[in-house]
């Protein structure tokens, strides 16, 4: 699984570390931080799920 955070487009809704604990977190200005540079397969699907609900579009997911 590849996966591309972007920060400038980032609005800190906080989706993105409610969905996927593991892979991302917020700094302290609420911007995406990403935990996990390569998730494990189990978290695969909330990576996913963290793109698709992201308002900005700030996460890309590609492959598997």
């Amino acid at each position: 699984m590849h996966r591309e955070t972007d920060t400038d487009r980032c609005v800190a809704s906080g989706q993105c570390a409610l969905s996927a604990p593991a892979v991302f977190d917020q700094s302290d200005d609420g911007k995406v931080i990403v935990l996990d540079a390569e998730p494990p397969l189990a978290d695969h699907s909330r990576t996913r799920q963290a793109a698709a609900l992201c308002p900005a579009g700030a996460i890309h997911v590609h492959g598997e």
